[in-house]
Order: C-alpha cells, then sequence, then structure tokens
C-alpha cells in the first residue's frame, strides 16, 4: 500500500527517518542515537534544504556520519561532494564508484540506458519536466568526487549508525543497492524499486523504465532478492513510500513489467 505523501513540513516518513527532496528526487536522513546517516544525497539544489532541515535542530553537514548511495546517477549523488568535505563517508558500490570520481555528465557512459528518452517523450511530453527539473536544480554540473568507499557484496557495516545492511540489486545501474535498516524494519530501494516512473508516469511499486535503467533483464531479476527480506516499510528513490513487505512490492513490479 501506499502511503499518502509525507508532511514535508516535519518530513518524517518513519521513526527517526526523515525524507527531503522533492516531488521528484527522494533521500533520507536516519537519525539514530548513535549518529546521522544520508541514504542518497539528492541534488546540489537540495544543499540548502538540508541545511536547514539540520539546523532545526541545532546540527549542521558536520553532524552527518555517512552517506550511502543506492547508486551513482546525479540525482542521488548531488551533494556528495559537500558532505564528503564535512568529513561524511561515502559509500557507493565498487561498480558505480567511476560515476562519482568522472563526474554526472559520465554517468550514461558507465551505465548507458538500454533506450532512447525520445521514444518515452514523444509518447508522454510531461516526461520532459524530469530531465529538466534535474538540470535546473545541478543535476549534471556537480563536481568529480574522488576518495569515496567502496564494497563489492551485500555487507552490514557495524561502525555507521544503525549498522544498516547493503542488499546489492544490479540492474538499474551495475551497482544499484538498497539499504536495510533490520531493527526498524525499513528498506530504501533507491532506484531498483521506485514508486513512481518519471518518464512513464507509472504510480506504484515498479522497476524504472528501460529509458533510465542500464540492464532491465538484471534488474527483473535482481526483485528475486527482496522476496526474502524482513521490511515493513519501503522508501524508495522515486515516489511514495510503500507499506508491505518487499515481497508484496516486488510482486507488483513484476506484473508492472518492463517498459
Amino acid at each position: 500500500m501506499l502511503l499518502p505523501p509525507p508532511d514535508t513540513s516535519a518530513g518524517q516518513v518513519a521513526p527517526g527517518v526523515h525524507r527531503l527532496g522533492d516531488d521528484v528526487v527522494n533521500f533520507y536522513l536516519v537519525d539514530h542515537p548513535d549518529g546521522l546517516v544520508l541514504i542518497d544525497a539528492g541534488l546540489p539544489g537540495h544543499l540548502s534544504q538540508l541545511r536547514d532541515h539540520l539546523a532545526r535542530s541545532g546540527r549542521s553537514l558536520g553532524d552527518i556520519r555517512a552517506v550511502l548511495l543506492t547508486h551513482g546517477h546525479p540525482d542521488h549523488t548531488g551533494l556528495a561532494g559537500p558532505l564528503h568535505r564535512a568529513g561524511a563517508e561515502i559509500w557507493v558500490h565498487r561498480q558505480d564508484a567511476p560515476i562519482l570520481a568522472d563526474g554526472p555528465r559520465t554517468a550514461m557512459r558507465h551505465a548507458k540506458p538500454e533506450r532512447s528518452m525520445l521514444p518515452y517523450l514523444l509518447r508522454r511530453p510531461a516526461a520532459l519536466g524530469t530531465p529538466l527539473h534535474l538540470a535546473r536544480n545541478g543535476g549534471f554540473s556537480a563536481p568529480p568526487v574522488p576518495g569515496v568507499r567502496t564494497f563489492d557484496a551485500d555487507q552490514r557495516w557495524e561502525e555507521v549508525p544503525g549498522r544498516p545492511q547493503a542488499v546489492v540489486l544490479p540492474g538499474h545501474t551495475p551497482g544499484s543497492t538498497a539499504y536495510l535498516l533490520p531493527d526498524r524494519g525499513i528498506l530504501f530501494t533507491g532506484d531498483a524499486l521506485v514508486t513512481h516512473d518519471g518518464l512513464t508516469g507509472h504510480v506504484g511499486p515498479t522497476l524504472v523504465c528501460r529509458g533510465f535503467t542500464h540492464d532491465s533483464t538484471a534488474a527483473m531479476a535482481a526483485l528475486d532478492r527482496l522476496d526474502a527480506l524482513n521490511a515493513t516499510v519501503l522508501l524508495p528513490g522515486h515516489g511514495q513510500p510503500f507499506t508491505g513487505s518487499p515481497y508484496a512490492a516486488a510482486q507488483q513490479a513484476r506484473q508492472a513489467g518492463l517498459r
């Protein structure tokens, strides 16, 4: 079940988890007793929003200990540079690290989509709003981010607040990864599973269409990895939160099919 749009004045979508971003892009701040963690890093244009949100509780960028990136696309990595300079460790799967090292303009080279966006835009001209929104918010002009930390497979970080668990779900990009907070039953799916596709307009659990996905067959196969995960709230990179099991969300995504 999709939750209603979050109260953006508060931004809390689960206990201790605040949604940031806008109507197009989500990223999340996890407030844990051991420290702050950011899941994804939005767009460069979201910097003032993040600073204002932190300031309301007397904190700053330097209080964020780690940033866990679900993948390397520029709408999810835009604040990685400022946060890295403020002292946060930036984590991303090794397969997507070259996008950060070379800059967002290389994303299509390192993770080329299966299809051109043009057929989607011709079929649904309103979809042009998505790439325009990314461009207006600096999505394609952020500088490279060297020195990020990488991983190759599923793992759990004992040293990161909340002890998040990485679940690798390749397909949308080669290094797409979800992050599970087992103690809270929360799964951050990034773009491996979303509840709104900006190109097709589809609402509900789905894969991102081929116009933004590197390998849709692998992305569909990766849904099998969600079936056994224990969570009750799924927080995607695009769209509203989903309440229910990862299995239920994956089943809906399978039924929606590849677009």
